[in-house]
């Protein structure tokens, strides 16, 4: 297995590409309620989990640094699109044109519900990427599923703990809104587990492909060394 360097391989640029299209993707989708169950959910629910996925994936195989990259490459995309539309919706519309509602209801995304957002992100991300890290530091390649299970747990509910209360607090009961972060939470991991058996798969073509399989030894988890790769 080659060591770390400081590029990034093709297969991370489209795993990273895929991560931030995903996001975006969640942010558009999360406009529509769904019934899931008998339970209203988000539609972001169906892409958002993916994002989480591809972090296990590039933690495990590239280490925590490269994931690090990856988590504020996808919330800088994120901010840029959100800002744009936000741009977008606020520019006034042509005289012809009679769809202001629609894309309001799209892009016009308010700034408590944005900076909740791009807080819970950044905080479940890295602590998705801290579990698999150290969890992969104490088991080496064993208990693969293990790691990803629960880092999902983690970060998920980092995710939910921030994004909900200051999101809804106030808005929604708070019984109400425990409820939903656990429904989330749950939910989420449930998709985790789902897939488990095509992560597993794709980790092990990507290590065999890209002949790496990175240990976070003596490294910095701050989240601030962007380009310390």
């Amino acid at each position: 297995m080659k060591a770390t360097n400081h590029s990034v391989s093709v297969l991370f640029m489209l795993f990273s590409i895929l991560f931030c299209v995903c996001l975006i993707a969640a942010n558009v989708f999360e406009t529509k309620q769904i019934a899931f169950f008998g339970h209203s959910q988000t539609g972001g629910l169906i892409v958002f989990p993916i994002s989480y996925i591809i972090n296990d994936v590039v933690c495990e195989v590239w280490g925590f640094k490269k994931a690090r990259l990856l988590i504020w490459a996808g919330f800088i995309m994120n901010f840029f699109f959100v800002g744009v539309g936000a741009l977008c919706d606020l520019l006034p519309g042509a005289a012809y044109w009679d769809n202001a509602d629609g894309f309001h209801a799209v892009f016009g995304l308010a700034p408590r519900i944005a900076g909740a957002s791009f807080a819970a992100f950044i905080c479940g991300s890295f602590v998705n990427a801290y579990v698999m890290s150290k969890m992969k530091l104490r088991d080496g390649q064993k208990r693969f599923s293990l790691r990803a299970i629960l880092s999902t747990v983690f970060g998920e509910t980092a995710d939910s703990v921030i994004f909900f209360p200051l999101a809804f607090l106030g808005i929604v009961p708070a019984r109400e809104l425990l409820w939903i972060m656990l429904v989330q939470v749950g939910l989420k991991t449930a998709y985790e587990i789902i897939v488990l058996p095509l992560t597993i798969r794709i980790v092990a073509w990507v290590k065999k492909h890209e002949q790496t399989d990175v240990y976070d030894n003596d490294i910095s988890y701050s989240i601030w060394k962007l380009f310390d790769l």
